[in-house]
């Protein structure tokens, strides 16, 4: 890394409880700060790939606040949360009662936030940046918020999903209507009305279902 993951983290961003989930606080970036302004090329110069850890995503919001909303469904259990970003889906899953949390991101910038943001809140995580797609797990609930943005990623991802599913464990994503959701072996748990910065979406709320994988 040629920058400091933390210092620049802290330097770059202001902690902030993201609208749809307020009992959460997070590092998070803001108009205020330069990060929303740098280009890839940018980034790259500094060694920072792509800052997905420093945005509440709808997707994550959504799937944050009915985890929170319906504690049951981790309470006691061991919860993955996969493609962490910043935290918010694994931090919920902690202040709900789940055993034991692992988040995992392949991005180590990543893994700085959610130390940090797990910290703030009070939340124990473990966290791996290995590449678990298509790997068995021994997690009871499987949690995914705002995955389906890239083709590439959710083709590899949806199997490895519903797999999950067909051997039992509780898999939920949350998708604000990205292009890449797949159109069967979903199930509507609920649908939130998510408000996010038209910097990075095309609107100011975004309609945001959380859903769960079908075994079949």
């Amino acid at each position: 890394m040629k920058t400091d993951p933390e210092t620049f983290i802290l330097r770059n961003t202001s902690v902030m409880a993201p609208p749809h989930v307020p009992e959460i606080s997070l590092h998070l970036a803001s108009e205020a700060h330069d990060l929303w302004l740098k280009t890839e090329e940018e980034l790259e110069e500094i060694g920072l790939p792509p800052p997905f850890w420093a945005f509440a995503w709808a997707g994550g919001q959504g799937l944050a606040r009915y985890v929170l909303d319906h504690a049951e469904i981790v309470r006691g259990k061991r919860v993955l949360d996969f493609a962490t970003g910043s935290g918010i889906v694994a931090i919920a899953a902690g202040l709900a009662g789940a055993a034991d949390v692992l988040a995992a991101d392949i991005d180590p910038w990543a893994e700085v936030a959610v130390r940090l943001n797990s910290r703030r809140n009070g939340v124990s995580l473990r966290f791996t940046r290995e590449d678990l797609i298509g790997r068995s797990t021994d997690a009871d609930v499987v949690l995914a918020g705002d995955v389906f943005y890239d083709r590439d990623f959710a083709a590899a991802l949806v199997p490895w999903l519903a797999d999950l599913a067909r051997e039992g464990r509780t898999v939920l994503v949350g998708d604000p209507g990205r292009a890449y959701r797949p159109g069967d072996r979903l199930q509507s748990c609920a649908v939130y009305e998510v408000p996010v910065t038209r910097v990075l979406e095309d609107s100011e709320v975004k309609k945001t279902t959380v859903w769960r994988f079908l075994a079949e």
